[in-house]
């Protein structure tokens, strides 16, 4: 039972960390239909500003600061590239951004060395939230958790509850509509995609002291977002969140696993024989291709996704 209940716990806290990194994703494919696969690279502006920011006003600062410097970066990235890019099509779009990717990482590596930087969890959440099973969690975990909810909360009311929302959501259908009744569209659309990358450095503050700052960030985690969001339906926020706990929870469990599908199966009451030595990885050594093989699975069985209403 404490294995199984601290695990849950580790792995909705990555799950929702996930999701706060997919849910600007998901935003922008909804509104511009646009897979910016310079998404994670905001990610990680998020935890080296986090980091600049915070060794000299502290981490609450930084918390508030280092998204709005990446969300106006983003802002910019869309009103002086994507949207050139825009008239020459999605191969254009996605070509500008693959080669944004890579010149942020070289950046990074310019300015912060390609060494993993010091950017430590702050003392006031630094401690044990509570005791289970005489086992601590952290209090650091607790308030990922809660800043996660507290975005999902932020987004949902304001895409569906304010003005903006009402014209975001407008623009997505009847952009020449919205346009006529006096609404600047590129505009909305500079918007989106600067609030998008905003959320994704909001989830690189809150990460990048947790696990590591280092240039590999958003390479490691840029192929987990793209997965979450075609998993849960692209321009699908609720598919995205659902996705993400789902691939949270199970690659959690995997690699606090360690026998093999096999031992698995058996423990399961299934009567299983002897099976080749691929089928005796151990559920850690799969965990890291898991995404990828629901991802494969779900565009054979359902393609347009958990809960999306696109076909991919």
């Amino acid at each position: 039972m404490e294995f199984l209940l601290i695990t849950l716990l580790n792995g909705v806290t990555y799950g929702l960390l996930l999701f706060m990194l997919s849910s600007g994703l998901t935003l922008i494919f909804s509104m511009m239909g646009i897979l910016n696969f310079a998404h994670a690279s905001f990610y990680m502006l998020g935890a080296y500003l986090a980091f600049q920011v915070g060794a000299r006003l502290g981490f609450w600062p930084a918390l508030l600061v280092a998204p709005l410097l990446v969300g106006a970066l983003g802002a910019a990235v869309e009103r002086l590239g994507v949207r050139k890019a825009h008239r020459f099509g999605h191969v254009a779009e996605l070509l500008f951004t693959f080669g944004l990717s890579f010149l942020v990482e070289e950046l990074v590596q310019l300015v912060w060395g390609k060494a993993a930087v010091d950017y430590r969890v702050p003392p006031s959440l630094d401690g044990a939230a509570f005791t289970l099973f005489r086992t601590s969690f952290p209090l650091y975990k607790g308030f990922m958790m809660a800043v996660s909810l507290a975005m999902l909360l932020g987004l949902y009311l304001a895409i569906t509850r304010t003005r903006v929302g009402l014209v975001i959501r407008a623009s997505l259908t009847r952009p020449e509509m919205v346009q006529a009744l006096g609404h600047d569209v590129p505009r909305v659309f500079t918007l989106v995609f600067g609030s998008g990358a905003a959320l994704a450095a909001l989830a690189g503050v809150i990460a990048g002291n947790a696990y590591v700052t280092e240039p590999g960030m958003a390479a490691a985690m840029g192929p987990i977002v793209f997965v979450v969001v075609v998993v849960g339906g692209l321009g699908s926020l609720g598919g995205a969140f659902l996705a993400s706990l789902l691939i949270g929870v199970l690659q959690t469990f995997m690699v606090a696993s360690d026998f093999s599908v096999v031992d698995l199966a058996r423990r399961l009451g299934l009567g299983v024989p002897d099976a080749p030595a691929l089928a005796r990885l151990s559920l850690t050594q799969l965990a890291p291709i898991m995404p990828y093989l629901l991802m494969v699975a779900v565009l054979i069985f359902r393609p347009r996704g958990l809960m999306g209403a696109r076909e991919t």
